[in-house]
């Protein structure tokens, strides 16, 4: 067990001698990937948090939209359009009931209300309203909310990720610039001292 404790605190030894640790042979270019790659993780669990809070948000929202609907009975007045599976257009005229149970009449269509689409005249047909007795599409159940919460976190912290690791590739080529810059430079000064003499 201790064996395994120890050889589970290598990586971590390591990582932090390659970021904090002194080393003679570390160019400044080095260190400053270091501290590129801790700014861009710091950034990426910040984006992770960030994603969260904005599911949650988006879940919430969802809700409260969904709470304040409420469910009605409309009655058709004409027969409801043909439904020919091609195109999603079409409406109907009908009566429904607000919730403060005032008479409610106008315009149904297929967007809103799909149960309507090939409905005969006087169908009594389940429809969604606003507070003020609007027709509205059915609200997404909670389940529904919560698969939207969960992709929307998911999909936030994957462009958050494939832009931080973007950043970085463009870091690291330009740091990989400077080390060649570097190295061909302490190369121009010591290739020369390797030259063998010449034999007399």
């Amino acid at each position: 067990m201790p064996s395994q404790a120890r050889t589970a605190e290598r990586p971590m030894r390591r990582a932090a001698r390659l970021l904090l640790g002194r080393n003679e042979l570390r160019r400044p270019c080095d260190r400053v990937e270091g501290a590129v790659v801790v700014f861009l993780l710091a950034a990426f669990l910040a984006a992770i948090a960030g994603a969260v809070l904005l599911g949650v948000h988006v879940y919430h929202a969802q809700r409260a939209a969904a709470a304040r609907l409420h469910p009605s009975v409309a009655v058709l007045t004409q027969s409801g359009p043909y439904d020919s599976g091609l195109t999603d257009g079409g409406q109907a005229t009908a009566r429904w009931r607000a919730p403060d149970g005032r008479q409610q009449s106008g315009v149904l269509n297929t967007a809103t209300t799909p149960g309507i689409a090939d409905a005969p005249d006087g169908a009594r047909i389940a429809i969604w309203v606003t507070a003020a007795g609007q027709p509205a599409a059915q609200p997404p159940g909670p389940a529904e909310v919560m698969f939207t919460g969960i992709v929307i976190a998911i999909s936030a912290t994957c462009g958050a990720g494939a832009v931080l690791m973007g950043g970085y590739g463009l870091a690291r080529l330009l740091i990989d610039r400077r080390r060649l810059a570097a190295w061909e430079s302490a190369w121009a000064l010591t290739g020369p001292q390797w030259t063998p003499r010449r034999l007399g």
